[in-house]
């Protein structure tokens, strides 16, 4: 925690200047849509889409696992991502960045620092970098489930980078910023960085520095899905732009997820997601409800700063991604288009001022079955203020009257998860009757 004033007010105020686009992400799964020759078409259709970042998972050659996150080599390309007529090595990607960002869209990459493939020649090369387990072999990274401390899962594939007391730490920390050189130097511009609460503290903070040393507004965005909100509060200080929530498993009901969007608020801005790589798809738990789809993406875009979204979303993939298994022979015919739904909901987010920050929330109650209701402001001042209203039933209409009070004097009905009504808003009724899991939003008109 920052303990003088003038150093926080000033902090706060280079935070605000880095942000002055929302996040909207879309995440470009390597090894599912293949060759890196490939990969502008698809950004494309994400910036016509209105995505503002496209962030790559790891691309380089993986160790025996074939996972995407057990790094082998740093300097050569996943063998799946090879173009025909390209080097082998990462230096082959900085001709396709420099397309992508020619679209407009800024590009971001994992930043893997905990551990690498159990059969990485760094192991060989520089065996102080390495944390050892009792025999004196490498060892592994685990994690412990939260709900049960008795199940432990533990990655054998990777070897555990001991980033905090090597005896040959600082030549380790070089390495890692040679990484942050390197990428900058073929035109990434952000960075998320995996099982953040893993790493120290100053190591981010270093690495931070460097790369805003060379480029102010670098974006590094924490990834800290599972871990302990006392884990969420030693990565304050670093400098990390944001992190992401887990508004994805909320049932609209219980409290926890207002509670910890409450208490992380103050620690950096967050973003939502309805899937990840890491989760099944959202089609797939739902049996391929179209409805869903929209209300979990159209959520996530207005409960935080920031929403990324995973490649195939949009077209109702469900098979799971997986970073061992995939590729692109896994690429699935669409199942519904939503494009037009997502160019809405995008345009919405990036416009609104209300929504271009994390923001205050509050639980609005409304005396409305099946209806959550949220009070939404900007700030702290409510500067800007609406209220957001989601039908948690995804099978039956529901009909919710908000009190006059919560909404501003200029309050238009937004309902982006529709298509037959128009995108500028429009009057308050009394009585907003919502379709089966529709998302919608009173708020000012812009």
């Amino acid at each position: 925690m920052l303990l003088d004033v003038d150093l926080a007010v000033d902090d706060l105020g280079r935070k605000m200047q880095r942000k002055t686009m929302v996040p909207v992400i879309y995440n470009l799964f390597p090894t599912l849509v293949g060759s890196i020759d490939h990969w502008p078409a698809h950004a494309a259709r994400a910036r016509d889409l209105g995505f503002n970042w496209l962030y790559v998972n790891p691309f380089q050659s993986p160790g025996f696992s074939g996972s995407l996150y057990a790094v082998k080599d740093h300097h050569r390309l996943h063998p799946l991502l090879e173009g025909k007529t390209r080097s082998p090595g990462v230096e082959a990607m900085a001709p396709v960045i420099q397309t992508i960002r020619g679209l407009g869209l800024s590009v971001m990459m994992d930043l893997v620092v905990n551990h690498v493939a159990k059969d990485s020649p760094l192991i060989s090369r520089h065996p102080a970098w390495f944390r050892r387990d009792v025999t004196g072999e490498v060892g592994s990274p685990s994690v412990v489930d939260p709900d049960d401390a008795c199940r432990v899962t533990v990655w054998g594939d990777l070897a555990e980078v001991d980033n905090e007391g090597s005896a040959d730490r600082d030549a380790l920390w070089r390495f890692w910023e040679t990484l942050i050189d390197r990428a900058m130097d073929l035109g990434f511009t952000g960075f998320r960085c995996d099982a953040a609460y893993k790493v120290p503290p100053e190591l981010w903070r270093r690495l931070i520095t460097r790369a805003r040393g060379r480029a102010p507004g670098t974006l590094f965005v924490a990834e800290t899905l599972g871990c302990s909100p006392e884990a969420v509060q030693a990565l304050e200080g670093p400098g990390f732009d944001y992190f992401y929530n887990s508004s994805k498993w909320w049932d609209f009901v219980a409290p926890w997820c207002l509670e910890q969007h409450e208490a992380f608020r103050r620690i950096a801005p967050s973003i939502a997601f309805p899937e990840s790589h890491d989760t099944p798809r959202l089609a797939a738990e739902t049996g391929g409800s179209e409805a869903v789809q929209r209300q979990r993406y159209a959520f996530a875009a207005v409960f935080s700063a920031g929403v990324q979204l995973t490649v195939g979303y949009e077209f109702g993939f469900r098979r799971a991604l997986d970073v061992v298994k995939t590729t692109p022979a896994d690429w699935e015919a669409p199942r519904f288009d939503l494009r037009d739904f997502l160019r809405r909901v995008n345009a919405l987010k990036t416009r609104h001022p209300l929504l271009a920050t994390e923001g205050v929330l509050r639980r609005v109650e409304t005396g409305g079955d099946g209806v959550t209701a949220l009070r939404r402001w900007s700030d702290e001042r409510g500067t800007h203020r609406g209220v957001i209203l989601i039908n948690s039933d995804s099978g039956a209409f529901r009909e919710v009257e908000v009190p006059a009070e919560e909404l501003p004097a200029s309050a238009r009905l937004y309902r982006p998860c529709r298509d037959d009504v128009p995108d500028a808003g429009f009057p308050v009724p009394r009585a907003v009757r919502l379709a089966p899991a529709e998302v919608a939003l009173l708020m000012e008109a812009v």
